[in-house]
């Protein structure tokens, strides 16, 4: 064959050889097993893989995302097959597994430096929480999940998340707020008031869901019987103490309808007292300082003094009213329709005058579910669209965003930033939110902000449940100076003006101020909507002139300077609030009182 045709031919026979073989192409950049990968690559955890398998959710932990595992460990599985009586996975339900598979997953990347001593913010893909602790067993400390579990390898790192390896399956709350109630013996004479109240039956109830998804969920705060045998009161027809140890000295000292059943009846109210209309653990006790309880108008208050959550512990007319204790250790008991604490002490109904109320617009709860960021040293800002916030609304543009930003001068250590707060759908405009609780009085409203040199709103106007307040905010006015020996103004004089300094100690460079809006009444306890709106904000286009902090509601009566705040991030154990006494041991020079 001539050497041209020879040369041809076995160049067209390379070049089919090639385009027969399959080429290699690095589809990531990332070597890192996925979550499913990386079980099938470890046999000490087979058998969740299996329960993955089973339930069809071994594609769906390979796919890309940011997930958390709480991976239990075969041995852990086995002792699951043993305490419900299987001798394989496949002799479980499947519904049953389906709900395992769920409850182990988050669809967030959660660090153990994330966890604090309580609810996890994300919930699991099954819809209940994951309670995070700790625990030492032969001087070596554990972090524990639901109380049964320890952590056994933390943080391991997967191509779509992170993975906590455990020795306990967790297991899916399914008893009613009822039926975990009854299931404690220690709750024998509790579980006999709810029965004689009707309340037994509500709390015995699944979950409804409206038409915003939200789920009824419900808090009770339990007596255990020791608590009723250390309650004592004096018949005042008798003048002799009893226990209330029985469920006839109960009806005794409160029934005064003679009917517990009927709702307006005394010990009917003794039990709607305990409980709360929402989904409410630890974290959130320590957090809130208000709880509407199912008792109509009626609310608890709630503190953390140090390591201790303490309810209705309040000084009125500055007497201290020492409050009560929830029980640390025995209480965030989920349930499948709420959640279960227990108190120290025997408590009633107590009536409320107004109070202060601290609304920092960045306590959402959907910010705080970004634990990689939010109040957190480093944390990057990061926004919501219209919709993404559920106790927050807005007109205007549905692709612009309200974001969390940190900043160092503010409460908490963050400010609520505005893209371009203005009207049409070049902005946000008619913001409002919904208020935590607030109880029924006469209260002054302070709107704390950063002030900003050009392109802010100088017409904001306040609506508070629709009715517009007597003053605007202006967010080019800074903060009065203290130090200033020309312009300084003494607090109190400040305050006359419809202004004052909010942060101790004052820092000019922080540039955060706080006016008076108005005096409003609230009519009834609850949660009420404030709104913020604008029509004077000639060439705001800048993406963070307009930064919210707070809204201060102090009962009229009140000294409205004093407690003030402290800035930055909040220290575990530390209140914010900086008191008069606190202040004046200090560092007084810039305090302008």
């Amino acid at each position: 064959m001539p050497s041209l045709l020879r040369l041809t031919l076995v160049f067209f026979i390379t070049i089919v050889f090639l385009n027969c073989t399959p080429e290699k192409i690095k589809q990531s950049t990332d070597d890192t097993l996925n979550i499913t990968e990386y079980l099938r690559a470890n046999p000490d955890y087979s058998m969740f893989l299996e329960i993955l398998d089973i339930t069809n959710y071994a594609s769906f932990m390979n796919t890309y995302g940011t997930y958390t595992l709480f991976l239990p460990t075969n041995d852990a599985v086995k002792q699951y097959l043993t305490a419900i009586g299987a001798t394989s996975l496949k002799d479980v339900p499947l519904v049953d597994l389906q709900n395992i598979a769920k409850l182990h997953i988050l669809d967030k990347k959660i660090s153990t430096t994330d966890f604090t001593d309580g609810k996890i913010a994300t919930p699991t893909l099954q819809g209940q929480y994951l309670i995070t602790g700790a625990a030492n067993s032969n001087d070596v400390s554990s972090i524990t999940i639901n109380k049964t579990s320890n952590i056994v390898a933390s943080n391991v790192a997967a191509g779509n998340g992170v993975i906590h390896v455990i020795d306990k399956v967790l297991r899916v709350a399914d008893k009613t707020l009822a039926q975990t109630i009854e299931a404690d013996p220690n709750l024998s004479l509790f579980t006999e008031v709810l029965k004689a109240t009707g309340w037994y039956e509500k709390l015995n109830q699944p979950i409804a869901y409206d038409a915003n998804k939200v789920g009824n969920f419900l808090t009770v705060l339990a007596q255990s019987n020791v608590v009723f045998e250390n309650a004592k009161w004096i018949n005042p027809t008798t003048k002799k103490e009893i226990t209330l140890n029985t469920l006839d000295n109960l009806k005794l000292r409160y029934s005064h309808l003679k009917d517990p059943t009927k709702a307006e009846d005394s010990l009917n109210l003794y039990v709607q007292y305990r409980i709360i209309p929402s989904l409410s653990y630890l974290a959130d006790f320590a957090t809130t300082a208000v709880f509407v309880t199912k008792a109509p108008l009626e609310v608890i208050s709630s503190k953390i003094v140090k390591q201790d959550i303490l309810l209705n512990e309040d000084i009125f007319n500055g007497v201290l009213e020492k409050g009560i204790g929830i029980i640390r250790n025995s209480s965030d008991v989920t349930s499948s329709n709420g959640v279960l604490h227990y108190v120290d002490a025997n408590f009633s109904i107590k009536k409320r005058v107004a109070s202060p109320v601290y609304f920092d617009l960045c306590n959402q709860p959907e910010m705080a579910a970004n634990v990689a960021n939010y109040r957190k040293v480093g944390g990057a800002s990061f926004g919501f669209v219209l919709g993404g916030l559920s106790n927050v609304t807005w007109t205007g543009n549905t692709t612009y965003n309200m974001s969390w930003q940190p900043y160092g001068g503010a409460v908490n250590g963050d400010l609520l930033n505005i893209f371009r707060f203005r009207t049409g759908t070049g902005g946000l405009n008619d913001i409002e939110f919904k208020t935590p609780v607030i109880i029924k009085g006469r209260y002054k409203i302070w709107v704390s902000y950063r002030a900003a040199s050009s392109k802010a709103s100088t017409n904001t106007k306040v609506f508070f449940d629709g009715v517009q307040t007597s003053r605007i905010i202006n967010h080019l006015e800074f903060a009065n100076d203290p130090s200033s020996t020309t312009t300084g103004i003494a607090d109190r004089v400040l305050e006359s003006q419809g202004y004052k300094r909010y942060i101790f100690p004052f820092v000019k460079a922080d540039n955060v101020n706080c006016r008076l809006v108005g005096i409003v009444e609230v009519p009834t306890t609850g949660r009420h909507k404030i709104k913020f709106t604008t029509d004077a904000c000639a060439g705001c286009s800048a993406a963070d002139a307009d930064r919210l902090d707070m809204v201060e509601f102090r009962p009229v009566e009140m000294d409205q300077i004093w407690p003030k705040f402290r800035k930055g991030f909040p220290a575990v154990g530390v209140s914010n609030l900086v008191q008069k006494a606190e202040a004046t041991n200090g560092d007084n020079s810039n305090s302008g009182y």
